[in-house]
């Protein structure tokens, strides 16, 4: 409810001038943003997710297919009966809510075929489901993406900003994707016994490297960390730890392990954090704060279809613009072109 209230109360996307100009023959140009029609929603679990989609689609001008997860089935259905009815209350056709859960694995692949009748296909859970969809779907897909998610601890960043933090990012919610899922300790930096200490009382189990290790409070446990650990998306209670010597050091590690989510540095430098910021290359970069704030919500986008890993059309959390596409408006007065 809470997120259908924030959208209600955002711009409406549709018909916003993206760019425009007169040209010297005297067009008068502009791009606009335009409903992409139908988009398909297939995801799992989080009933919530139903209401978020639907409503950015509404929103945003579109109508919305949707293939829930059969642990949530029988909740989905009512919520998008409550939809419909919503819907019809105010005049709107109901079909522009529709699910294909009642045809459980064959709607999913239905939707999947159903180019020229669905605009966009958006895949949101585990990575099974994602890379499942984009190497089968004949659909355009937008591919949210795992959370591998990196912080960096700079050799100047405070202690009990980097407790704070690295607590909020690792527990406040482990299974989702901004989650922080390796951290890495500059090699100058004193926090790291303050920050085991407190992830280790909260029940994080630190899978770390041997120099990690080596410099943990004898009473604080890790386990050696493997290859494995440092490309894993636990979505739990574990954590792998690094240590670096440098900013280029933790850059090169996020560049080989990063699934282009959400990275963050923690730093009193505002070189480093600049660099960082320019180096780093994924849909979010944070500096100085939790990763738990990549999300449609908490960035003032009202709620999200996912949060978009690839670079064309959508990149980050997705709300009502990247719902849209543009088209051109020319406007003339007789020009032909010479």
């Amino acid at each position: 409810m809470a997120a259908l209230e924030n959208l209600a109360n955002l711009p409406d996307p549709v018909g916003n001038v993206v760019r425009g100009q007169t040209l010297p023959n005297g067009l008068r140009l502009r791009q606009v943003n335009v409903p992409m029609g139908v988009v398909a929603a297939i995801y799992e679990a989080r009933p919530n997710v139903t209401v978020d989609i639907a409503g950015l689609a509404l929103k945003s001008g579109n109508a919305v297919i949707l293939r829930g997860g059969s642990a949530a089935e029988a909740t989905n259905e009512v919520l998008v009966r409550v939809l419909r009815e919503a819907l019809e209350s105010v005049g709107l056709p109901a079909d522009a809510v529709q699910t294909v859960d009642q045809y459980g694995r064959a709607g999913a692949n239905v939707l999947m075929r159903a180019r020229g009748r669905v605009d966009v296909l958006i895949p949101r859970g585990g990575r099974d489901l994602i890379q499942t969809v984009v190497n089968n779907s004949a659909v355009p897909v937008i591919e949210t993406g795992e959370g591998n998610v990196h912080i960096f601890i700079d050799e100047s960043a405070g202690e009990e900003m980097a407790v704070e933090i690295l607590l909020n990012a690792k527990t406040q919610r482990p299974s989702v994707c901004n989650t922080v899922e390796t951290l890495l300790v500059h090699s100058g930096s004193t926090v790291l016994p303050a920050v085991a200490a407190a992830l280790s009382k909260a029940g994080v189990r630190l899978h770390a490297d041997d120099r990690i290790r080596a410099a943990l409070p004898a009473n604080i446990e890790a386990e050696p960390a493997t290859d494995e650990d440092w490309g894993t998306e636990y979505m739990d209670l574990d954590l792998a730890v690094a240590m670096v010597d440098s900013l280029d050091e933790a850059v090169s590690h996020i560049r080989t392990w990063s699934t282009g989510h959400t990275e963050a540095i923690l730093t009193n430098n505002l070189a480093n954090a600049e660099r960082f910021i320019a180096e780093v290359d994924s849909a979010a970069v944070i500096v100085n704060a939790s990763t738990r704030f990549t999300d449609g919500g908490e960035l003032g986008l009202g709620a999200e279809v996912g949060i978009s890993t690839q670079k064309l059309h959508a990149r980050g959390p997705m709300g009502l613009t990247e719902l849209t596409t543009t088209k051109w408006i020319v406007q003339g007065e007789g020009q032909v072109r010479g």
